[in-house]
């Protein structure tokens, strides 16, 4: 591989954790507190314990793979070296929708956050500002959009610190003079609500997948990614269930609110009057433009990726700005192709999101489970558990969220995969040309 057409390793392990969270975008926690509220019956502590457990089986199948592929196109590298070549592509062209609905998703918020604000001023404007914004940021390297992402989420977290505080004080001034903790032995009827409450949050947890396209970004891929992948999980499961924590604690039942659905900005108001509801309506804005920075950057490393080893043409898809060091090109296409958001809802939007997602965690699970049976290999029970047994339990779970997605997504999930198989059998000579292989030893230094 030509140096002029490598990326340089720039991230550090705090840099790739930054982008994690910012991708994962944790004020998502107060977007899904009411509706998750109401399906779990006031379980949804409990709810993101499940979710988190279950996910982070999936996050180590994730670091394992990662330490054999340090490559920038994370389950489309799996998949094709582990599995098959032709279902690589099919499945980094399914993943790749997630990332480029992300930045239609957060330009979709952002335009309903900053219209309630200055009504005045058109939708289409936020929507374009913000994606031309982060365009620019993560033009210029991919360092400067951490460092940016870092000042973001610290900014987040610090307002939902100040949450915690709020909602503890008002606790104590409450009528009733206690917090409770949540029960984790529900029983009845409960248990499908908090199964169905973990299906829902599960999308919370997308972030820590996301980061292991920026393998020849980092420095010492082998060692930060996996690293960086357990930091993210478990810096976002602890986020979310303290902020639930409190918050269940002060509303144990939902719907005493206007709009379930809308009921953290509701509480804000409660808690800390009309300026905190400006700082809070701050931090969800500030999470709007981490996670949209941050998906754009993964999304044109997949790219690039794929370009590289011209799935896609290399002419274009794999070129490197001298310069800056970025996927100029990829960046661009993927910020104009996420003014998509124009035209679409948040309904389509996170349906697209959904179906990329869960193939990227599927077929994770399925190349460690798939490499534990490639000879040769010596099995003790520790292997077994961990290249095995954590794989297929991560694998079931990804099916459980397969079950609960909705018609949308999966016709929409079927029709993207089609068109990729339809290209990928004329880029091919139907499936005659075998697609090229990377050396992985060259990405190395």
């Amino acid at each position: 591989m030509e140096e002029k057409n490598q990326i340089k390793r720039k991230l550090s392990l705090f840099h790739v954790v930054a982008i994690g969270l910012a991708y994962m975008s944790p004020f998502a926690v107060f977007d899904t507190f009411g509706i998750a509220s109401d399906v779990s019956s006031g379980l949804v502590p409990t709810a993101y314990i499940v979710v988190f457990t279950a996910i982070l089986f999936t996050a180590l199948s994730y670091g394992k793979l990662v330490r054999r592929y340090p490559n920038a196109g994370s389950v489309y590298t799996y998949t094709k070296n582990i599995l098959n070549p032709y279902l690589g592509i099919i499945v980094g062209w399914v993943s790749f929708i997630a990332y480029l609905a992300l930045p239609m998703i957060n330009a979709l918020l952002a335009r309903v956050y900053l219209s309630s604000g200055f009504p005045s001023v058109p939708g289409w404007v936020w929507i374009v500002g913000l994606i031309a914004v982060i365009t620019i940021l993560n033009i210029f390297g991919v360092k400067i959009a951490a460092s940016v992402n870092l000042l973001l989420v610290v900014f987040q977290v610090l307002v939902g610190t100040i949450f915690i505080i709020l909602t503890v004080r008002s606790i104590n001034l409450g009528p009733e003079q206690y917090m409770t903790f949540v029960d984790l032995t529900p029983l009845g009827d409960e248990i499908s609500g908090l199964f169905g409450a973990a299906a829902l949050l599960a999308l919370s947890f997308i972030g820590f997948d996301a980061i292991t396209t920026l393998s020849e970004d980092t420095v010492n891929p082998k060692k930060n990614i996996p690293r960086a992948i357990l930091l993210v999980a478990f810096i976002g499961g602890i986020f979310f269930f303290t902020i639930t924590y409190f918050m269940q604690s002060l509303f144990p039942d939902v719907s005493i609110f206007n709009d379930i659905e809308g009921a953290s900005p509701e509480i804000a108001v409660m808690i800390g009057g009309n300026l905190f509801l400006s700082l809070f309506l701050g931090g969800a804005l500030f999470s709007v433009f981490a996670s949209g920075l941050a998906a754009q950057v993964s999304a044109s490393r997949l790219l690039y990726a794929m370009g590289r080893d011209d799935v896609i043409p290399k002419r274009f898809f794999g070129y490197l700005h001298p310069k800056f060091n970025s996927p100029v090109f990829n960046i661009v296409l993927v910020g104009i192709m996420a003014l998509a958001a124009l035209l679409l809802d948040l309904e389509m939007a996170t349906s697209l999101i959904n179906v990329g997602a869960f193939t990227a965690f599927s077929f994770v699970n399925i190349c460690v489970i798939k490499n534990f049976f490639s000879p040769p290999k010596i099995r003790s029970l520790g292997y077994t558990i961990t290249n095995f047994v954590f794989p297929l339990i991560g694998l079931l779970f990804v099916m459980y969220l397969w079950a609960n997605l909705d018609v949308i997504s999966l016709v929409i999930g079927g029709i993207w995969t089609l068109i990729g198989i339809i290209y990928l059998a004329l880029s091919t000579n139907f499936f005659k040309s075998d697609p090229p292989e990377i050396d992985f030893n060259e990405m190395e230094a």
